[in-house]
């Protein structure tokens, strides 16, 4: 799919309304919706009305005059952008009144702008020359720049601090676009236009440099400047583009849709595709600047083979290293039996290959040893929502939440892990929702310009249940359940055992109060179910009165709630909390995981978990084997394989020998790393696909090559179940895509799969797969993206899970009971650390690290109370000894209140930071997802890198000396079998 690099642009927001309009212009009638600007209703007949304030992504400002029109009946000359269509009104937009005021404004705007358009980096694709074009101008009177004596602007400095773009002040037209992007789209009002008159310019904060503000580096403001003021440095470097490809970010779980704007198969930029239904055109620093990693030089292109970990590499071609991972993987299922071996799909890789991964598995390995890095994040919303709602996926649309009046954000850091969802969450919170906040930090979505959480439950980390418990037991016990939905749509007898518990006093929030440390207040408890701190049963009835419904409450959360030894029962109170309320089922509601990576959805859906085939059907139903094995040809086991923590320690035992691991790090984003590392040290053949030697290939005895996300066909699932196409942009780097690799190594094994692309995969995936039947790669070219179940009941896929009922029938009520976790702190370990993400950088920052993101998070440090710094004679800055009952490492130590007392804070993106060398092998009772969120630990000012940091440097320098030894294996040489 080939879209235009130039997309129609109408001017202005398009409208929704039930009442039509029917207005002329120039002659032709033409009817919109009620609402419509003039602007956009002349666009839609066809005629593009002069403008350059003006844009289909803002709300209209009127401050360019270029768009003026004459209105029959009407006096002067309005702007049709501000200027709403009204029932037959004659609209004339060009006449030659209109054409002279029109050159006159451009006149002005021309005799202050460089005429440097033949060496521009904008020409080509500069507003302001085309509307220079458009109005005849031909001559500036009053001369351009100096050339007459008069004060200009064209000397003024350029400001080149950030990395991705370059602002150029001489080219500014003021035209407000990027301050306008910067408030409405992101939320952030970085900018702001600073002076008065004459000397009016953008200006980031007050009058800073762009790296020195605010800014975001979301982009937003780049792609509504209409000139070259705002630019990309990668177009200033390369020129314009000449095609672009439609493909969809491999960052998080947002799934924004992008144009690869493209030279040949270089790509020029990355620009948010308009019509991109989990976007909309606006994008972050990660999707929209930070691809340079897929060309980045630390790519390993070629496979790789050697016998012990401690001998050098050995280039060789791909048929040479499918064989001998193929073989070894043989010999070791010989050796130790057919469970000895298995595989880890990838969350960062397309729907069709993770499918292929577990397919391999289970068809070649003869086993159900497969898993996913769902495990270490998101396996409780899986188990939690499929036990309670009937299926292991999120509600609704990322829009919906425009329709909400009050939303829960619990356990989740939207503007620094989902900042383009968090972008629209801001926009309908500043108009007029409310906002809860349950997080033991202080995250931005708290209070941040135009935006404050109505309540900030600052809970003690480790006691989500109690505060969810605590929750329902105010709405159980006020009279706040909507009891006609619970009669209609909820088993009758968990519902009642559940109100029950959740009503005994010891649930109540002045006794949870002790449990969580938040504060006890049951007004803050009130809002969720009635739109108001101060809501009573009698409001919530006045507001049902008024309005025909309870107030519309939604649900986001992260991980923050899965990581943790009752994550899945936290994921359970949740729908527990929602179905009582009846918010679950239309727009502006919901229960809604914001999943971490790009394809995390997909990886689970596509039957990564041991226990489960595609579409989430348990192993041991004989039904679903059997069509399974009937498109297989292979007899499958009927018992669930190990988890990826059942692996390690199986390894350790010596009973599981080989892994085959597909673009996961699991030494650096597992938990307890140093137990991780024996568990590698101890398996004979790894075999790791990736882009790069991360740290799990540094274990590794075969390296096989990825493909990054430019170089690859296929699909990603979001989180909100929206399955996106990914499409190429470029040739694989090693010649092969990640899919085609899968192949070789499963017809290597004696598995046959004969697939001539990706879509022939997602053929089969539909094939058998209930909720993906109605997928194809021609209906997703045409509607732009499914959500699923896309089936025949729903042959255009589901926006809203459980509209009339409940995927499972009746919703089910859990029992939530609470259990402390067994991570305490002590007297040697009085702190509790919890971690999560940064914004600029990206999961084990394997991609980002190898960007310029690096200019904003060059290192992992410890968030730390002043309380508890000074307590311990640490100051701002300060290298910090951080031990648990795990291990010990050492990171820079930030001072700041973001953090409660007794918490101490950081993120994993960098390996040296060891931040899981810390975590435990606590984990979530039903899935085995380990409780990143809560490790009791001690911290000490040190003068040195921990024991551990100064072991992983040397094991480190020692592979990438290694890793610069490699060369070819001559054809005579052979790798000796263990």
């Amino acid at each position: 799919m080939s879209p235009s690099l130039h997309e129609t642009d109408h001017g202005t927001p398009r409208r929704d309304s039930e009442v039509e309009v029917t207005l002329e212009i120039d002659g032709q009638p033409v009817t919109v919706p009620q609402g419509t600007s003039v602007m956009r209703a002349a666009v839609e007949a066809g005629v593009h009305v002069p403008k350059l304030c003006a844009t289909d992504s803002l709300e209209p400002f009127g401050s360019c005059r270029l768009c003026l029109v004459e209105v029959e009946g009407r006096r002067g000359y309005p702007a049709s952008c501000t200027t709403p269509v009204e029932p037959g009104m004659k609209v004339r937009t060009q006449s030659p009144k209109l054409q002279d005021l029109r050159k006159g404004v451009m006149e002005l705007y021309i005799s202050d702008h460089p005429l440097d358009c033949l060496t521009c980096s904008a020409n080509g694709r500069c507003e302001l020359q085309d509307m220079a074009g458009v109005t005849g101008l031909r001559e500036v009177r009053y001369g351009v720049g100096g050339q007459h004596g008069g004060a200009h602007h064209l000397d003024s400095p350029k400001d080149e601090s950030n990395p991705y773009f370059s602002y150029d002040p001489s080219k500014c037209i003021v035209c407000n676009r990027c301050v306008r992007a910067c408030e409405e789209t992101q939320g952030t009002f970085a900018l702001t236009i600073s002076g008065r008159g004459f000397e009016s310019r953008v200006s980031p904060g007050q009058d800073q440099a762009f790296m020195d503000s605010e800014c975001v580096s979301c982009g937003a403001c780049v792609e509504a400047c209409p000139t070259a003021t705002l630019q990309e440095k990668s177009v200033i470097r390369l020129g314009q583009p000449e095609h672009a490809v439609l493909t969809t970010c491999a960052y998080c779980g947002v799934g924004c849709g992008f144009k690869a704007e493209m030279k040949g198969s270089e790509v020029v930029r990355m620009v948010p595709w308009k019509d991109g239904a989990a976007n909309e055109g606006h994008a972050c620093i990660k999707g929209r600047f930070a691809w340079g990693y897929a060309t980045h030089a630390d790519r390993i292109t070629t496979p790789m083979i050697r016998r012990r970990i401690t001998d050098p590499w050995q280039v060789v071609g791909w048929d040479e290293a499918i064989a001998y991972a193929a073989g070894e993987f043989r010999r070791l299922q010989a050796a130790h039996g057919r469970d000895a071996v298995g595989g880890i799909t990838s969350s960062r890789c397309t729907n069709e290959e993770t499918y292929l991964v577990q397919k391999l598995v289970r068809a070649g390995f003869g086993n159900n040893n497969v898993d996913t890095c769902a495990r270490v994040c998101h396996s409780p919303t899986g188990y939690g929502l499929k036990q309670t709602l009937g299926e292991s996926a999120g509600t609704q649309t990322f829009r919906s939440v425009a329709q909400a009046d009050v939303v829960v954000v619990m356990g989740a850091n939207p503007t620094d892990g989902h900042p383009v969802f968090a972008s629209r969450l801001k926009r309908r919170l500043r108009e007029g929702a409310q906002l809860v906040v349950i997080d033991p930090r202080r995250i931005d979505l708290v209070k941040s310009p135009h935006v404050q959480a109505a309540e900030h439950l600052a809970l003690r980390p480790g006691t989500n249940v109690a505060m969810v418990t605590a929750l329902a037991h105010v709405v159980v016990t006020e009279g706040l359940v909507d009891e006609a939905y619970v009669a209609q749509r909820c088993d009758d007898k968990s519902f009642r055992e559940w109100r029950a518990f959740v009503a005994r006093p010891e649930n109540a929030p002045e006794r949870a109060a002790a449990r969580t440390a938040a504060v006890r207040h049951r007004p803050k408890r009130r809002l969720y179910a009635t739109g108001r701190s101060d809501g009573t049963a009698a409001t919530l009835a006045d507001f049902v009165a008024r309005h025909g419904r309870r107030p519309n409450a939604a649900i986001y959360y992260g991980l923050g709630v899965t990581e943790h030894s009752q994550g899945s029962t936290t994921v359970m109170g949740i729908a527990n909390l929602a179905m009582a309320t009846g918010n679950v089922g239309r727009e502006g509601v919901g229960v809604n995981p914001l999943r971490g990576q790009n394809n995390v959805q997909g990886s689970c859906d596509m039957g990564s978990f041991p226990h489960e085939l595609p579409g989430y059907r348990h192993v041991s139903d004989a039904t679903t084997r059997a069509l399974f094995e009937e498109a297989w040809q292979v007899t499958l086991q009927p018992e669930p394989g190990l988890r990826i923590p059942n692996m390690f320690d199986a390894a350790l035992a010596g009973r599981f020998k080989g892994l085959y691991c597909q673009g996961e790090d699991i030494v650096q984003s597992d938990p307890n790393t140093q137990h991780v590392a024996a568990a590698l040290m101890a398996m004979e053949c790894i075999v790791v696909q990736d882009l790069f030697l991360n740290e799990t290939a540094r274990y590794a005895h075969v390296f096989l090559p990825g493909s990054s996300f430019l170089e690859k066909d296929g699909t990603f699932t979001n989180a909100e179940r929206r399955i996106s196409r990914v499409r190429k942009v470029m040739p694989p780097k090693a010649g092969l895509a990640d899919w085609e690799v899968t192949v070789k190594l499963a017809n290597a094994l004696g598995c046959p799969m004969d697939y001539a692309s990706p879509r022939a995969v997602m053929d089969e995936i539909a094939r058998l797969t209930p909720s993906f039947h109605g997928v194809s790669y021609d209906k997703l070219d045409r509607l732009g993206s499914l959500q699923w179940p896309c089936n025949e009941a729903a042959p255009e896929g589901t926006p809203t899970m459980h509209v009339d009922h409940f995927v499972r029938g009746k919703g089910r009520f859990i029992i939530t009971q609470y259990i402390a976790t067994d991570e305490k702190v002590t007297r040697r370990f009085p702190l509790i650390l919890t971690t999560g993400r940064t914004l600029s950088q990206y999961n084990v920052g394997a991609q980002t690290r190898r960007t310029e993101n690096l200019r904003w998070h060059a290192e992992d440090r410890l968030e730390i109370h002043p309380h508890d710094a000074e307590e311990r004679g640490i100051r701002d800055g300060d290298w910090v000894g951080v031990a648990s009952r795990a291990g010990e490492t050492v990171l820079r130590a930030t001072l700041t209140d973001r953090v409660q007392p007794g918490v101490v804070y950081t993120t994993f993106h960098f390996p040296e930071s060891g931040a899981n060398v810390i975590t435990t092998d606590n984990s979530d009772w039903a899935t085995n997802c380990p409780e990143y969120k809560v490790t009791a630990v001690q911290v000490m000012p040190v003068m040195q890198p921990s024991e551990w940091q100064q072991d992983y440097g040397r094991f480190r320098a020692v592979q990438d000396a290694l890793l610069a030894q490699r060369r070819p294996r001559e054809r005579d040489e052979a790798v000796p079998a263990k």
